[in-house]
């Protein structure tokens, strides 16, 4: 008795010093874990939420330190001429002359000075408070930087808290090839490479049953009998292998056997009698075996618990995608089969890559983009009209699809196309996709929205997630968006103008009232609007779009609105963009020099709305229905 006694309290010892090297441990209940990450998610929204008006708060800044250097120089200019004209008065009239009184010291005098000193003490006022609002918004930033960094810290440590090593389910699958190989009368063996690897705890739950799914067909239609291995020159043992990687925000798991690879004549036997596919279908392999992911699909020639019931392979493609994956299938005629099988690392948050696609904004998994191209429209349309539409780059060829016109949200406007087409170029098993889209607006941290039961079946989606504006945006599933057919064809709609393209005017002008004014009144009017503060800005906008029309003030720092119209004109890609020059300079000088530029109309300030609304339809040659489509 004393000697058991001893030996539990050395065990108990060693159990003590275990856990005081180990660290404290808590247990905690999953719910209120995944409710803990859920929050953080939250709070990573709400920043982004205020990072944009912080921006925004930037902005205006910048505009107001313009204004307010704008009204300095307006001010000095002011009292020059105020100046000037006080001693011209002076000594053009001598009757008014007094030897006691320098025209300096005259009432009328001081009192356009004194009015001149109180503006200049406003200017200086303005320039305070600018110059708090500038302390205040940068402050915010700083905090806003500091909570961005707690932030990350927080989610990473709650994530970590989820994640479990994969050969924590080894002893399971171990289990479900033994039973059925077991069941099936074959012998086979499982083989785990990179068990040691972590994944979330969620996810783990959810790929489970379809990883049993994938063995048990491994084994029922892959794996052949012993006798029939050892006919063929293979061991009698079969081997299946799982292959656990990371790669970058992705968990990749390659699910592979060495048996006699899928019967492709089989499953295209099976599709044909079903009504799936025609007789006469010219597909290629890669194709064939995406019916297998069918519902109620299965070659299998009789019924078991194990196969026949086609409730394997559609199951496993299911879950795959609403986990925000993609599964890809590989085969070999004798070789063996694999499967690979692509998870988000966790499903809390993830990188994507934000593109306009038609009209409506979406976002693309940057796990799924292979590189990324601009390419001319002239290039485009060419690809579009040829039968297969294959777009060449790097010595690969791409099968051009349209992302909007794959999603139903908007035609092409090849014609209107002024600038370079961003096409995104995407690899998917051995299969490569170019997926055009309008815009390129960024990559974005998101945190991921599950889309919930009412749109589980809604075909190349995988989620949603909550953009800094509050607004919803879905997160694409470019495996599914990649097998979409039955669609209208991209060249049939290639050259065809979208039903909203809308002709571009560009505002130029160093006040933000006048652009603000003048765009609305153009945007009101149907058209789409650019707006620069001066030449230089307006510059480098013009290298990346080309406007139908401009409006151009000519008074602007940095570069004036002569300078301006001088360039244009001398540059052949800008020379034939109508201008019409709005500006308080009136005279006829003025008037003339800028004929002789080439301006197309003179409108003095202020204008009326209606004059200038016809002088753009008389340029441009159309009237307002048509610039709105």
């Amino acid at each position: 008795m004393t000697a058991r006694a001893d030996e539990l309290k050395a065990r108990g010892q060693r159990t003590t010093r275990a856990q005081s090297q180990r660290g404290e441990q808590v247990r905690i209940q999953a719910e209120v874990l995944d409710s803990l990450v859920s929050n953080a998610s939250e709070i990573s929204i709400f920043r982004s939420r205020m990072e944009q008006q912080i921006s925004s708060y930037r902005f205006n800044l910048a505009e107001l330190d313009t204004t307010i250097s704008r009204l300095r120089d307006q001010l000095r200019k002011l009292e020059i001429e105020t100046e000037a004209q006080i001693l011209y008065r002076f000594e053009q009239e001598p009757d008014v002359r007094n030897g006691d009184f320098d025209p300096l010291e005259m009432d009328r005098y001081s009192t356009l000075q004194q009015l001149s000193r109180s503006l200049i003490e406003s200017i200086s006022d303005l320039q305070s408070l600018q110059e708090l609002m500038e302390h205040t918004t940068r402050d915010a930033e700083t905090l806003l930087l500091q909570e961005s960094r707690v932030n990350t810290d927080l989610q990473e440590s709650l994530i970590r808290t989820r994640m479990i090593p994969f050969a924590g389910l080894a002893p399971r699958l171990r289990r479900i090839v033994r039973q059925t190989a077991r069941e099936l009368h074959k012998k086979v063996d499982l083989e785990l490479q990179g068990a040691d690897g972590e994944m979330d705890r969620s996810v783990a739950d959810r790929i489970i049953a379809p990883l049993e799914h994938m063995l048990r067909n491994a084994i029922a239609h892959g794996i052949e009998p012993p006798d029939q291995r050892t006919h063929a020159g293979k061991p009698a043992v079969g081997t299946i292998r799982i292959d656990f990687d990371r790669d970058g925000p992705e968990i990749v798991l390659r699910i592979s056997d060495d048996g006699a690879g899928m019967d492709l004549s089989k499953i295209r036997q099976c599709a044909i009698e079903r009504g799936l596919m025609a007789v006469d279908a010219r597909l290629t392999d890669y194709e064939v075996m995406q019916y297998i992911l069918m519902t109620g699909f299965s070659t299998a020639a009789e019924v078991t618990q194990i196969s026949g019931r086609g409730v394997g392979m559609d199951v496993v493609n299911s879950e795959v995608k609403q986990l925000g994956g993609s599964l890809q299938i590989h085969s070999d005629a004798g070789q063996g089969t694999q499967f690979t099988v692509r998870l988000p690392y966790t499903l809390a948050i993830n990188q994507a890559l934000l593109v306009h696609a038609g009209t409506e904004p979406f976002f693309v998994p940057l796990a799924s983009i292979e590189g990324l191209v601009r390419v001319f429209p002239d290039e485009l349309i060419a690809c579009y009209q040829t039968e297969d539409q294959v777009f060449d780059y790097a010595g690969h060829h791409y099968r051009l699809k349209h992302l909007g016109t794959l999603l139903g949200t908007g035609g092409m406007d090849m014609q209107h196309a002024r600038q370079q087409v961003p096409v995104l170029l995407l690899r998917i098993g051995k299969e490569r996709f170019g997926v055009q889209v309008e815009e390129l607006l960024g990559n974005r941290e998101v945190v991921i929205k599950p889309l919930g039961v009412q749109f589980a079946g809604v075909e190349g989606v995988s989620g949603a997630t909550i953009l800094g504006d509050g607004r919803v945006v879905l997160i694409l599933d470019m495996v599914a968006v990649s097998r979409m057919s039955g669609r209208p064809q991209a060249g049939e709609i290639a050259i065809r103008p979208q039903t909203d393209g809308r002709l571009v005017v560009m505002v130029v002008d160093d006040s933000i009232t006048v652009r603000k004014v003048t765009s609305r009144l153009l945007e009101r009017n149907g058209y789409q609007v650019l707006t620069a503060k001066d030449g230089v800005d307006a510059m480098g906008q013009l290298q990346e779009m080309l406007p139908d029309m401009m409006l151009l003030d000519i008074e602007m720092p940095r570069m004036d609105g002569f300078e301006l119209a001088t360039h244009m004109r001398n540059d052949e890609r800008l020379r034939h963009v109508p201008i019409i020059m709005i500006t308080s300079r009136t005279g006829d000088k003025h008037r003339e020099r800028a004929h002789s530029i080439g301006v197309n109309q003179y409108l003095g300030k202020p204008y009326q709305e209606s004059e200038l609304l016809e002088s753009i339809q008389n340029i441009i040659g159309v009237n307002t229905d048509v610039a709105t489509g």
